[in-house]
């Protein structure tokens, strides 16, 4: 039978604790035994009283605001936004200054402000109707529709419903995906047409 090396081994005279093994003897040298890990309780759900309602008019809102400035960029025509035959460019430059698109630009900033200022009065509302820990407000400074998404989580986690927001917010989404699908193809076929007039 081979000895076993030095080292700290369970102490066989003090369950839970080590003693050094210096190869031939068991020393003094003991350490303590290792603390046992405290259980923790599981910590109630956080729910919301029952019957409360998750939806306020801040979140609808928030949902649907952004739609505004985007709403008119389709007030421009895109297929004249680039003309390969001014030789000036100025068409471009006369585009950026038309007031569909200064309304899209300086609304979409104004309503970015808005939604975060609504998002956190949604939040406010939610915390007086004792929805505990709501989805915080601050999330829609990255964008509203993380707050939306984030909140309707949170909130069906809370009430058990309010899931409304976030289909709104999907369909809002897909809408914005339209809008910008229509927007490329329009001015994929206005450049096209550029082109095609030029080469005659």
């Amino acid at each position: 039978m081979t000895t076993p090396q030095p080292g700290w081994y369970p102490d066989p005279e003090n369950r839970g604790g080590t003693r050094w093994w210096d190869g031939i003897q068991w020393t003094d040298h003991r350490s303590a035994p290792y603390a046992t890990p405290y259980s923790v309780a599981s910590a109630a759900p956080l729910k919301a009283p029952e019957g409360t309602d998750g939806n306020t008019a801040w979140i609808w809102l928030v949902v649907f605001l952004p739609m505004l400035p985007l709403l008119a960029l389709l007030t421009d025509d895109w297929s004249r936004v680039v003309d390969l035959g001014d030789p000036t460019g100025l068409s471009t430059l006369r585009y950026l200054l038309s007031p569909g698109y200064l309304i899209a630009v300086l609304g979409g900033w104004i309503v970015y402000g808005v939604a975060v200022w609504f998002s956190y009065l949604d939040w406010k509302e939610l915390t007086a109707r004792s929805v505990p820990r709501p989805f915080h407000w601050a999330w829609s400074f990255l964008s509203s529709a993380v707050y939306v998404i984030g909140r309707s989580v949170v909130v069906r986690k809370r009430t058990g419903r309010g899931q409304a927001p976030l289909w709104a917010q999907i369909v809002m989404l897909l809408a914005v995906f339209a809008i910008v699908i229509y927007i490329t193809v329009a001015m994929t076929l206005g450049i096209i047409d550029s082109v095609s007039t030029i080469v005659r």
